[in-house]
Parts: C-alpha cells; structure tokens; sequence
C-alpha cells in the first residue's frame, strides 16, 4: 500500500508581511523634551491628556518602585508565549529607547527576564513595558537601575519561534502606542505621550509648574479653601434634605 507523504500544514507556515516584519524607525522626541519630562510625574503628564493616555493599573513596577523612565517607544508585538522579536528589538532599539512589548496580556509564559534585561542594559535601552509577564525578578531586580513594568510574574519561560514585529503600533494597557511615542512611567504607573503631542504637553506642564507648586505649598501649609465644590454642586442644582 502507498504510503502518503507526510507535510506540513500550510497553516502552520510563517509568511512574510503582517505579523512577520521589523522596520527601523527614526520617529523620536527630541532628546530636550525627553530630558525635560523626568521633571514631572505621571500624574501630572496624565493630567494634562484628559487622563486618556495612561495604561490600565495591571501594568505595574517590577522592579524598584523609586526607579522611573522616560524615553521614545521602540514598539514589539509578540505572539502569546513567544519572544524571539524581544531578542531581535535589542538590535533595533536605539540608546534611551523603551521596549513596549504586546503580549496581549497573555499569562501562558513571561516575554523576557533577566538575561534579557541585561543585554538590554548593556545596549543602552532605557527600561522595559511589558503586557504581560516577566521572570527571574531577583536577577532584574540586582541589576540595581532597570526599571521593568509588566502585569507579573513567572517561572515559566518563552518559546523563540515568532511570529512577531517591531516598530509597528501595539496595544499596551489598553493604550495604543506608536513607535517614538514618548513612555513616562513610574510608581504611579505608565503613560504615552503621543509623538505629535510631545510639544504641546510639555508646554502646559511648564505652563502650570509656578501655579501647581504654588498651591501644593499653600495645602502643606493647611492654607486651602474648598469653596469651589460648592460652587460646582450650586451649579449642578444639589438639594440638601433635613434630617
């Protein structure tokens, strides 16, 4: 009886194109900008976006919460359990880049760890935003000043098949993210400044520096009034009921 050949299901295939593909971007702030948002916090940087731009709060420091980064986006999209294009990102990333890594928040595996970190340490990359997991947290963490945000952690390790790609938009916390997006993130959490609105964000935060300053120090000091919630509920038309 003849025998049929074995093959390969086509389905199986990686093909060029979509979901297979890196490109080196030179969509960047410039580095004045990126320099002049370490002065501010999230918070602040969120504030002045409406509050639209910052990742869901599962996105968290893994690492010491004191560390921060601001740097332009170097983007990578996974495939769940898969990181060969994180390995590939550390050849494409430039100096001062931070990786945004969608993993569609899979928990099967962790995207990266410390061998991973290290060599992006050693290539000059900023920090590391992950949707979805990381391991070998002690081995991060002794690198001493590589911050790494991610949904958590786990022992268990990543395949290096593919698919994957670089420098394209992912989505990260439920943001979007662009390649050279600026990343701020610290204790409080991660926030993208859009590339076009690097300018314009940065100026209203200058805008406001005196005037924030001014009334956090009026509040230290117990100098405050709350006359304006009254004045909002007054407008909103609140009835007051007696007891």
């Amino acid at each position: 009886m003849a025998q049929t050949a074995a093959r390969r299901p086509r389905s199986a295939e990686m093909n060029p194109g979509p979901g297979f593909r890196l490109r080196r971007s030179d969509d960047r702030p410039g580095e004045v900008f990126v320099d002049a948002f370490r002065a501010y916090p999230t918070p602040d940087v969120s504030d002045m976006m409406n509050r639209l731009y910052t990742m869901c709060v599962a996105i968290q420091p893994m690492t010491d919460p004191r560390l921060s980064v601001v740097g332009p986006a170097c983007t990578v999209k996974v495939f769940p359990g898969d990181n060969l294009m994180v390995h590939k990102a550390l050849d494409v990333a430039r100096p001062g880049d931070v990786l945004v890594v969608d993993a569609s928040g899979s928990t099967m595996t962790a995207v990266l760890g410390d061998l991973v970190c290290t060599k992006a340490r050693h290539r000059g990359i900023a920090g590391v935003v992950v949707d979805g997991l990381i391991r070998d947290l002690p081995g991060i963490a002794a690198l001493g000043d590589f911050p790494v945000f991610a949904r958590g952690v786990t022992p268990i390790g990543p395949l290096h098949r593919g698919p994957g790609e670089i420098n394209y938009p992912v989505s990260c916390g439920g943001i979007v993210v662009h390649p050279g997006d600026l990343v701020v993130a610290d204790a409080n959490g991660v926030v993208v400044v859009p590339l076009e609105n690097v300018k314009e964000v940065h100026d209203r935060l200058e805008g406001r520096r005196r005037d924030d300053a001014a009334y956090a120090a009026s509040v230290a000091r117990g100098a405050f009034s709350n006359g304006w919630v009254d004045d909002v509920l007054d407008a909103g038309g609140l009835t007051v009921d007696a007891l």
